[in-house]
This record gives C-alpha cells, structure tokens and sequence, in this order.
C-alpha cells in the first residue's frame, strides 16, 4: 500500500465513524457547527470542516437523530445549536457497543493475536 492509499483508508475510516463522533460530541451539552468543529479538529485524526459538517448535520437532523434551536450570538449572526434527542442517544448506546467489538477484533488482527478459525 503506497501513502496515497494510507490516506484514503483513513478518508474512509473517517467519514464511517464522523457522525457517531459528532453524536460523542453533543452527548452532554449543545453545540453549534463551527464549535462541533473546534471540536473533532482538536481530538487529532477527525479533523473535519464546516462544508463537511454542515449537510451531516442537516443529515442527523431530518433523521432525528438531533435537534436545533437558534440563539442569538454575541459575535455575529444568531448560530443554530443542535442538541442530541433520545434516538440520537440510542444510536450512540449502539454504536459504542458495536465500535469495542469492531476495535477489539482489528487491534487482535493487527497484534497477531486472533484466534485462527473462531
């Protein structure tokens, strides 16, 4: 595999697990874009922009997987907060468990420690 490939395997393991990690992100408080953003970009390998976040967002939303609200923002125009709902929070639960199984079989592969045939 040559490092143009490395980096589009990591393009893909990204945009699978992103909107799990924005659904991480609002778990305990509401947040808008630009700081979901802030956010991911400083978690290190989730670096992420505003033109990748926002139709993700519209995304989670038309599937209720999120809410929003507009407020009034000090420094410029009003900012749409999104807030996780229960289903939201039931397809995090869900993909926390699957993430550790999925982790702990490639980190086994990886290690050379699998079990052949199991």
């Amino acid at each position: 595999m040559v490092s143009g490939e490395t980096r589009y395997a990591l393009t893909e393991l990204r945009r699978g697990v992103l909107e799990y990690c924005v659904l991480s992100v609002l778990r305990h408080r509401e947040s808008y874009a630009f700081e979901i953003v802030r956010t991911l970009s400083s978690a290190g390998e989730l670096l992420t922009s505003e033109g990748t976040i926002y139709p993700l967002l519209a995304r989670l939303r038309r599937d209720e997987l999120v809410t929003t609200t507009w407020r009034e923002s000090e420094a410029g125009p009003p900012r749409r907060y999104y807030r996780l709902t229960d289903a939201g929070g039931r397809a995090l639960t869900a993909f926390v468990d699957d993430w550790g199984r999925f982790r702990t079989a490639v980190d086994e592969l990886l290690a050379g420690t699998a079990r052949e045939g199991s």
